[in-house]
C-alpha cells in the first residue's frame, strides 16, 4: 500500500515540478524570473490594451472584377468562331440591393445566336444568356444570383485570410480577426499590445492591388488635357489614371487599357531591393500562368509603355525594351518603411475588395492594468473565501480540498503558458469559475464520505465508496461543461475563446486534483492513523 501511494506521490511532484518550470522556465535571476513570467502568460487586448477595429468588405468590388474579366473572356471565345458583333459593353443594374451584373452584347448575327448560347454554356455556367426586349440581335449575360452570393463570400473570406497574414507578418501577438455581425461583410480585428495602431490599420486598409496595364496614350499633365486629345470621350476599353512624375512631382494621367495584363493574383512573391540607382525598390516574381501571360504581352508590344498600376494610380511607367516574363520591379520614391510594408501587402496576397474603415477603439494600457488588477483581487478573495469555508466545514479534510485547489490553479496557469494561450478578461472569470467547480467536486466526495460513516462503515472503506460514487457524478457534470465550453471555443471571437479556454484547461485539471491528488493525500493519512481513531470530516 505505501509503495503504490509512494509512486503517485512522485508522480504529483513531477507534475508539480514541470508545472512551475512551465511558469518560470529556468531563470539565473529576479530580472529573468520577470522576463519569463511577462513572456509566458499572453495577455489580451483588454488587458494589455491595443487596438479594436471594425473594417467593412467593398465585396462588390470583387464582383465588378470577375465582370470585367469575363467580358474580355467572351471577347476572346467570340474572335476564333468569327462572330460578329458591335457593341460588348457592361450594362449593371445599380439600383438593385445588391447590384444584378449584365454584360450587354449587340449587333449578334440572328444565324449565330445559338452558337452565342453553345459558348455561353460551356464556359460561363455563371451566367445566363437572356434576351434584350425590343432587339433581336441584342443579347444579355446576366450574373446568377447564386454565383454573386459566392463570389462576395469568398471575398469576405479571402479578405479575412489576407489581413490575418499582414496581421502575423507584422509579429502581433494573439489577434483576433472575425466575421462582425451578420450580411453586412465587416470584420472586427483585436491587436493586442499595438504599438502603432495607425501604421497597422493602413496596412489593414491597403488594398496593394498590382495591376500591369499598358499605356495607349500619355502622360498628359492633368484629367482635362487627356479627355481634351480623344475629343472628351476615352476610347473603348480604356481608362484614364493618374501618376505622379519621378522627376518634377507633378500630376500626370495616363490612358491606359481597362483589363490589366497581370494582376496582384499573379504573384508568387515580392522582396524588398534597391534598382540600379540605389534607391529603394520591391521586386515581384510571378506565377505560372502569370508569366505567360507577362510575357506574350511584353513581346508583343516592345517600345510601349508599361503603367504599374498600385490601388488604382500609376506608380511608373516603363518602357518595354524586351520581353519579359517571370519577374519585374517596381520603383519610386519610397521610404526603407514604405518598401516593407508594400513588399509585405503584396507578398501576403492583394485583398480582393477594398476596405472600407468603420471605427476604431483603442485600450489602454492603464485600463488593462485596472482589469487586471481587479480581476486578480477577485481571483484571490473568492479563493481565500472558498479554502477558509472548507477548513471551517470539513476540519482537516478541508486542508486536503485547499491542497488539490492550489494545484488546480498551478496546473492551469502552466498550461496556459505550454499551450501559449491568452489570457482575457473573461478568461479570468473562468479561472473563478473553475475554483468553484473544483471545489464542487470536493464537496460531492466529501459529503459521500460522511453519508458512509453514518451508515455504519469503516474510515477506510467509506472513503473508498465516497471516491466512487461520486466519480459518476462529478465525470458528468465535467464532460457537459467541457462540450460547452468547446462550443463556445468554436464559435465565440477574442475574449470568449478565452473563456473557454481556461475553463476548459481548469475542469481537465479539476479531475486530476479532486480525484486522483485528493485520493492520494486521504490514503496518505489513512496510513498514518491510528487505529479507531475518527477521520477529521
Amino acid at each position: 500500500m505505501e509503495t503504490k501511494i509512494r509512486g503517485r506521490a512522485i508522480f504529483i511532484l513531477v507534475v508539480v515540478i514541470g508545472c512551475i518550470l512551465g511558469i518560470i522556465g529556468f531563470p539565473k535571476n529576479v530580472q529573468e524570473l520577470k522576463d519569463n513570467l511577462h513572456n509566458r502568460i499572453h495577455l489580451g487586448l483588454d488587458l494589455k490594451g491595443g487596438t479594436n477595429l471594425i473594417l467593412q468588405v467593398q465585396v462588390e468590388d470583387a464582383v465588378n472584377i470577375t465582370a470585367g474579366e469575363t467580358l474580355e473572356r467572351l471577347k476572346d471565345e467570340l474572335k476564333p468562331k468569327n462572330i460578329a458583333y458591335s457593341v460588348i459593353q457592361p450594362d449593371d443594374d445599380k439600383t438593385q440591393n445588391p447590384p444584378i451584373h449584365r454584360i450587354l452584347i449587340k449587333g449578334l448575327p440572328q444565324e449565330r445566336i445559338a452558337d452565342v448560347q453553345a459558348i455561353v454554356s460551356a464556359a460561363f455556367s455563371d451566367w445566363d444568356l437572356v434576351r434584350v426586349p425590343g432587339d433581336e440581335s441584342a443579347r444579355e449575360l446576366v450574373l446568377k444570383a447564386s454565383a454573386a452570393t459566392t463570389l462576395r463570400n469568398q471575398a469576405l473570406m479571402q479578405s479575412m485570410e489576407t489581413i490575418r497574414r499582414r496581421v502575423d507578418a507584422l509579429g502581433v501577438m494573439e489577434p483576433t480577426i472575425a466575421e462582425y455581425g451578420q450580411g453586412d461583410f465587416e470584420l472586427v480585428v483585436q491587436l493586442p499590445g499595438v504599438d502603432d495602431p495607425t501604421r497597422v490599420r493602413d496596412i489593414l486598409q491597403k488594398t496593394a492591388l498590382l495591376e500591369l496595364k499598358l499605356v495607349q496614350d500619355g502622360p498628359y499633365p492633368s484629367r482635362e488635357a487627356a479627355l481634351s486629345a480623344h475629343g472628351g470621350v476615352l476610347p473603348p476599353d480604356t481608362e484614364l489614371l493618374p501618376g505622379t512624375d519621378e522627376q518634377s512631382k507633378n500630376e500626370n494621367w495616363y490612358v491606359l487599357n481597362r483589363i490589366a495584363a497581370v494582376t496582384g493574383r499573379d504573384l508568387s512573391g515580392a522582396e524588398p531591393s534597391r534598382d540600379q540607382t540605389g534607391r529603394s525598390s520591391v521586386n515581384f516574381t510571378l506565377n505560372h500562368d502569370g508569366a505567360e501571360r507577362f510575357g506574350r504581352v511584353t513581346g508583343e508590344n516592345i517600345g510601349k509603355l508599361l503603367a504599374i498600376v498600385l490601388d488604382g494610380r500609376v506608380d511608373s511607367a516603363p518602357v518595354i525594351k524586351g520581353q519579359i516574363s517571370d519577374r519585374g520591379e517596381i520603383t519610386g520614391t519610397f521610404t526603407p518603411e514604405q518598401v516593407q510594408d508594400l513588399s509585405l501587402t503584396l507578398r501576403s496576397g492583394a485583398l480582393p475588395a477594398s476596405i472600407k474603415y468603420l471605427s476604431e477603439e483603442t485600450v489602454g494600457p492603464s485600463l488593462g492594468a485596472d482589469s487586471i488588477r481587479h480581476g486578480v483581487i477577485a481571483s484571490i478573495v473568492g479563493l481565500l473565501a472558498v479554502m477558509g469555508f472548507m477548513l471551517v466545514y470539513y476540519h482537516g479534510s478541508g486542508i486536503n480540498a485547499n491542497l488539490a485547489l492550489v494545484l488546480n490553479l498551478l496546473i492551469l496557469i502552466a498550461a496556459m503558458g505550454y499551450i501559449g494561450a491568452v489570457l482575457t478578461l473573461p478568461g479570468i472569470a473562468g479561472v473563478i469559475l473553475t475554483v468553484g467547480m473544483g471545489v464542487d467536486s470536493n464537496v460531492l466526495i466529501f459529503e459521500r464520505i460522511r453519508e458512509e460513516l453514518r451508515l455504519g462503515k469503516a474510515v477506510g472503506a467509506a472513503v473508498s465508496a465516497g471516491f466512487e460514487q461520486a466519480f459518476r457524478t462529478i465525470i458528468d457534470t465535467h464532460v457537459t461543461t467541457v462540450v460547452s465550453a468547446v462550443i463556445l471555443f468554436a464559435f465565440g471571437t477574442g475574449p470568449i475563446k478565452g473563456f473557454a479556454v481556461t475553463l476548459t484547461i481548469g475542469l481537465i485539471a479539476n479531475l486530476f486534483t479532486s480525484v486522483f491528488v485528493s485520493r492520494v493525500i486521504f490514503d496518505y493519512v489513512l496510513t498514518r492513523r491510528e487505529k479507531g481513531a475518527a477521520l477529521s470530516i
